[in-house]
């Protein structure tokens, strides 16, 4: 049997990253993302890396994607003609949405349309009680009718939410069951199979956003698969899910909704990788891409967790203002802050970044494709942070001279500004909300980031990253080899594993161990199978996690469990580690107040490989620099001689001193005045805050 390699594939906003690892080593590239035909951008991709490694692509055992395509459907509203069938009464959820308003005071809040018109919104009488137990029995004739009108309309999804339905999913499986057999070529998502947790407004809603990408990612993964093959590469083809994880391509196709942050999840993967090969336990994973930016908080190298997050939030940093997905999801805040991020002047005369993106078609101004408009990447080319010639190892000319008419017609002639100090401004704003949206994302989960280490990683992040730290009070910052193509990299890092979540609501005065004992085992043996689907072979660990509050309280904080602990559940012994994980949470706990139990969770994962500890670099002379750059330097408000220093000639040890640019063929790593550099073993440049002088 020859080598074998794998191949992490990832579609970005603007570029399709593609990193292939093996015998020979690991090798990269980066290609336009193609949104007509996603799967070109991987096949070409695929290529060039087979091609610097001298293999076929007969060669490639495993393929593992990770996309932002079903995210981009969802907020782009791009998806299939999809029903939602309900119980009578409650056609109106996803509209009604909660009492919560995430702008307290705004006379004129507009809340997001939901993804689901009202007349595309059905109900059936039946209803459940909150136990499971039936009030209001399901009639098949009705459902049967129900579908001959469906089938009349059209759809090509069908989305199936029903009261209490994670409690007892009987009235949903008749549902399927009449669906089937009416419409047999109709796709349909269970929310008792897609989120059986209870709160009917995220729960329809998941199972809807489920239902809406179901058709076009099934036929985008059934393309790519035939394409690979078609190319040589007749291999699995796994996908990276939004908690971090790994699933095979059939679960994938039924679940797409669990693909939303697959991309960015992948990204925390790689952070928490380089985190633990050096010892960091408090990192800021930060990954800027073509047309986000993701900012993530990881503790003794696992990324933080949670069971809902927001698409498209139509107000920034509010929460309550995006579509709820509750999944399993690693814990970030996005925005629309990436290289392809386009800047316009508001009413009041201030400087707007994204959160709409030049992408890969057009692009910015500098990439001669059409666009006119003024992108971040625009800005950072004015500004000296890229070299024209050598973009993405040259493959891609860029054009100053179209960066700085865009960047003076649409900015600078409306402030009064030459296309330097328009980029400049462009700039400090995007990179003001992004450290904005880091202060938010920290506060809201009681951390100090001055105590934390940043990991910046995708295209632009190391363009901005040391910036970033200035605005933070971060003092120092690690830029990984391979550092533009991160996520892709994370993908090939992960396990493979599956969450499985059920809502069964449990006072701790009706705590019935035998039940509780019995719920896991059938959680144990939902994510054990689903990861052995990818894998018969492998070793298969499990966590265990409940979600606690006091009653009358809205919302749960998460309280993992050892699985001694599973095996043999005690109500004191939940109860205490509840009061234990309050307490570090919010300084107390509560006396007097009962605890209940909401939601119980069981994560079935492959363990990955320990790392090699990363040992400090002995000191080496940093060789003469390749010239200079001119280079602005924004905290100093003025351009500086930057020396240019290739990475690759960087020997383990040397140490640059800012300003200066460290080049390679993905992306450059900008250091300010304020830094230095010092090349790590592991190949990490590793950013840190000069000592100050005591003259």
């Amino acid at each position: 049997m020859g080598e074998s390699y794998r191949l992490g594939a990832d579609i970005g906003g603007t570029f399709t990253d593609l990193v292939l690892e093996g015998p020979g080593g690991r090798f990269s590239t980066k290609v336009l993302t193609t949104y007509a035909a996603p799967e070109n951008a991987i096949i070409e991709g695929m290529h060039r890396v087979c091609d610097k490694a001298g293999v076929a692509p007969s060669a490639i055992s495993q393929v593992i994607h990770g996309t932002t395509l079903a995210t981009n459907a969802l907020i782009e509203r791009r998806g299939a003609k999809t029903a939602l069938i309900t119980t009578e009464g409650f056609r109106d959820v996803i509209e009604m949405r909660t009492e919560s308003r995430f702008e307290q005071y705004d006379l004129n809040l507009k809340l997001p349309d939901p993804l689901l018109p009202r007349n595309l919104r059905y109900t059936v009488r039946e209803r459940l009680d909150a136990d499971g137990g039936t009030l209001i029995p399901l009639d098949r004739a009705e459902v049967e009718r129900l579908a001959d009108d469906l089938r009349e309309a059209g759809y090509e999804s069908i989305a199936v939410g029903l009261l209490h339905s994670y409690v007892n999913d009987a009235h949903e499986r008749l549902i399927a069951e009449v669906l089937a057999e009416k419409l047999p070529g109709v796709m349909v998502s269970l929310s008792s199979q897609v989120s059986p947790q209870m709160r009917e407004y995220e729960r329809f809603n998941t199972t809807i956003a489920n239902a809406y990408i179901k058709p076009l990612m099934k036929s985008y993964l059934g393309r790519l698969k035939g394409r690979l093959a078609d190319e040589g590469a007749d291999c699995p083809v796994f996908l990276m899910h939004s908690g971090g994880g790994i699933i095979d391509i059939d679960t994938a196709a039924n679940f797409p909704v669990r693909l939303v942050e697959s991309g960015p999840a992948g990204g925390a993967v790689f952070a928490a990788d380089i985190a633990a090969r050096h010892g960091l336990d408090k990192v800021l994973s930060f990954d800027m891409g073509g047309t986000t930016a993701k900012i993530c908080l990881i503790k003794h190298q696992t990324p933080k967790t949670a069971r809902v997050f927001e698409v498209a939030r139509s107000y920034r940093f509010k929460k309550g203002s995006g579509m709820p997905i509750s999944i399993p999801v690693i814990d970030m805040v996005e925005i629309g802050a990436g290289g392809g991020s386009l800047a316009h002047v508001d009413a009041l005369n201030q400087i707007r970044v994204g959160p709409e993106s030049a992408g890969s078609e057009p692009g910015p101004a500098c990439y001669g494709r059409g666009g006119d408009r003024p992108a971040v990447t625009d800005g950072d080319l004015v500004l000296g942070k890229l070299d024209p010639a050598h973009f993405a190892g040259g493959s891609i000319p860029l054009y100053p001279d179209r960066s700085e008419a865009a960047l003076k017609a649409h900015l600078g002639d409306r402030l009064d500004m030459d296309a330097t100090e328009a980029a400049f401004g462009l700039a400090e704003v995007v990179d003001e909300n992004m450290a904005n949206a880091a202060r938010v994302h920290a506060v809201e989960n009681g951390e100090d980031l001055s105590t934390y280490t940043m990991i910046a990683f995708g295209g632009a992040a190391p363009l901005h990253a040391a910036r970033l730290c200035e605005k933070l009070g971060i003092d120092r910052c690690l830029v990984p080899v391979g550092a533009g193509v991160g996520s892709a990299i994370g993908f090939l890092r992960a396990p493979f594993s599956f969450e499985a979540n059920r809502s069964v609501f449990t006072k701790m005065s009706a705590f019935d161990p035998a039940r509780v004992r019995a719920l896991f085992e059938e959680m144990e043996e939902e994510a054990r199978s689903f990861v052995r689907s990818c894998d018969a072979e492998a070793e298969i660990l499990t966590d265990y996690k409940i979600y606690m509050r006091y009653a009358g309280q809205g919302w749960e904080i998460p309280v993992p469990l050892t699985p001694e602990e599973a095996a043999n559940p005690d109500a004191a012994t939940f109860l205490k580690r509840f009061e234990e994980d309050y307490t570090r949470l919010f300084g107390r706990s509560v006396d007097g107040m009962e605890a209940e139990i909401t939601v119980w969770s069981v994560n079935a994962y492959t363990p990955t490989p320990p790392v090699d500890r990363i040992a400090p670099a002995k000191t080496a002379e940093a060789p003469a620099a390749q010239g200079t750059r001119d280079l602005f330097d924004p905290a100093l408000a003025k351009r500086t001689a930057a020396a240019i220093h290739p990475r690759a000639d960087l020997p383990t040890g040397a140490t640059v001193q800012g300003p200066a640019v460290i080049t390679e063929d993905e992306t450059t790593i900008v250091l300010p005045t304020s830094r230095n550099a010092t090349a790590q073993p592991d190949g990490c440049i590793d950013i840190r805050t000069k000592e100050p002088r005591h003259d």
